[in-house]
């Protein structure tokens, strides 16, 4: 059997050799070439010239999208507004694929199930895999999508900007990252924001919270209401504060108007949130008034003024301290 080479792993993962040109994909059409081309890079890939570099699936991908376009159901420029959120999603959706099955690849390799070739486990890997996640994605897709759709059905129909909705925004901070990454190994850095990572969202999804994205040391939510964002608040210290393993962390609550554009949030619920996870002390959760003026009927908490300050951006804020009651 001769070696596996890299050029293989790419044909199994598309299912065939790239052979065609940018013009070979839309039939040497002019006006075709130039909405290809943008969709091409909205998916957040680069020209390739006169180069073989796409298959026939790229050229069925692109001519259903002309013919979605063509037909009138939506025009060229949000076409690429959702390649660009598919692009955005896979791109990173692959590299978290990838990371993780390399380490899967490296542990089989260990066993006497190995190859004997990391490039050719992994080729065996990924025929195994591709099909079955390939249809996983489609069904998570679903689900996601009908609960997108019925986050905004719930706003009403007669909302002037359905854009804009009134959540509780939570940011989620390690104490002390940058300081802690001086001084373990890069294996140890990464399980560690891998785990910080992995219990945020499943406390975040436990009480019916969505995690937006994550940064590493930092992990921004959104909840529908103040007092289920003060239990995940309060969750995510109790887990993770008090687990030897990880490193403190420190929780700001902000409730208001904010934007949803392109799967992420803006406002200025979100750049409090932000800045209050900086008056909060390790292991604490610090909200504003609005979200503790939501919790006046909540007896399970306790929420306690602090000394008003001034936050770089947003003036004079008075911050509150929120504990569960003992």
């Amino acid at each position: 059997m001769s070696e596996s080479s890299a050029d293989d792993l790419q044909r199994v993962i598309l299912g065939a050799t790239p052979d065609l040109t940018s013009q070979q994909v839309v039939a040497g059409d002019a006006d075709a070439a130039r909405s290809a081309a943008r969709l091409w890079r909205a998916l957040g890939f680069p020209g390739s010239g006169s180069a073989a570099a796409f298959t026939r699936a790229d050229r069925t991908a692109f001519a259903k999208l002309s013919a979605l376009v063509d037909s009138g159901a939506i025009d060229l420029d949000t076409a690429v507004k959702l390649t660009r959120a598919v692009g955005y999603t896979m791109a990173r959706l692959a590299d978290w694929e990838v990371a993780t099955l390399t380490e899967w690849v490296e542990q089989v390799e260990e066993t006497d199930q190995g190859s004997g070739s990391r490039l050719t486990t992994a080729i065996e890997v990924m025929q195994t895999v591709r099909k079955p996640f390939e249809e996983l994605m489609v069904y998570v897709w679903r689900r996601h999508l009908a609960a997108a759709v019925a986050r905004v059905e719930a706003l009403g129909a007669a909302d002037a900007d359905l854009h804009t909705q009134l959540l509780t925004v939570g940011f989620a901070d390690l104490v002390s990252f940058t300081r802690l990454t001086t001084g373990i190994d890069r294996d140890r850095l990464a399980d560690l924001v891998e785990d910080f990572e992995t219990l945020c969202a499943d406390l975040v999804a436990a009480r019916g919270g969505r995690v937006i994205k994550t940064l590493g040391d930092s992990v921004l939510f959104v909840v529908d209401n103040p007092s289920a964002g003060v239990d995940i608040a309060l969750d995510i210290v109790d887990r993770i504060g008090g687990d030897p393993e990880l490193p403190d962390v420190h929780v700001g609550l902000a409730t208001g108007s904010v934007v949803m554009r392109l799967g992420d949030v803006f406002g200025s619920p979100v750049n409090l949130a932000s800045r209050l996870t900086g008056i909060a002390r390790r292991n604490r959760v610090i909200c504003d008034t609005e979200t503790a003026q939501a919790l006046r009927e909540c007896g399970g908490v306790v929420v306690r003024p602090l000394t008003e300050r001034s936050v770089r951006g947003l003036g004079s804020v008075r911050p509150m301290s929120v504990r569960r009651r003992r």
